[in-house]
């Protein structure tokens, strides 16, 4: 039994390992410019077949790296939520949308990979229909989806998905960016993750309700 144990915590550690060396190679070159060789040398694995051992696929590893960072973003949320109250006020349910996100990566701490990481599986069509998925998969989230439009004000259809669609690429964008300038030690706009949300909210709240431009 001691014996199974053990092994299941090296297995547990190595997993880690790969995570953290895929998702730093991924942020940072992109997912597919990265071979599991890379990812399995990058974490210290001599055996080049770890990653597929422990993932299966690389598109097995990419999902894994979406779980690891979803829990502690859904007890964000849930949290943001709680302290809501159902407010009608669009400004707090944006806020749910963004501040879960950079908390989180402030909580990572000073160097972390995961906003760019997000920014290059956008990139992709079939890595993208991943993310989605296990995004539709957080309760939190769909709360708060349910929320914003219970008290956003009426936009046509096509409008709406138009600046949902905006919404989402200054969401990971941004905070890509940020994270990137952050890496380099190059200036940022804002000093912390809490006031970069702050700024990012500001501009999602004046995208959803800004006027609409009549047509011909």
């Amino acid at each position: 039994m001691i014996g199974k144990t053990g092994r299941a915590e090296r297995a547990g550690v190595t997993r880690e390992r790969i995570l953290t060396a895929a998702e730093r190679l991924f942020a940072e070159h992109g997912v597919f410019a990265v071979s599991n060789r890379q990812v399995s040398e990058t974490a210290g694995q001599g055996n080049n077949a770890a990653v597929g051992y422990h993932f299966g696929t690389k598109t097995h590893l990419v999902r894994a790296i979406i779980r690891r960072h979803a829990e502690p973003v859904e007890r964000i949320r849930e949290r943001l939520l709680a302290d809501m109250d159902d407010s009608a006020d669009v400004r707090d349910w944006v806020a749910c949308l963004v501040r879960p996100v950079t908390e989180h990566l402030a909580d990572l701490g000073p160097l972390t990979w995961y906003a760019r990481f997000v920014a290059q599986v956008a990139t992709d069509p079939a890595l993208r229909a991943i993310m989605a998925e296990e995004t539709r998969a957080s309760p939190s989230l769909s709360q708060t989806i349910e929320g914003f439009n219970r008290f956003l004000p009426e936009l046509p259809a096509e409008v709406r998905a138009e600046r949902g669609d905006m919404a989402r690429q200054l969401i990971t964008h941004t905070c890509a960016e940020r994270e990137r300038a952050l890496a380099e030690g190059t200036p940022t706009a804002r000093s912390s993750w809490h006031d970069a949300a702050t700024g990012l909210i500001d501009a999602l709240v004046g995208l959803w309700l800004a006027p609409i431009t009549p047509g011909p």
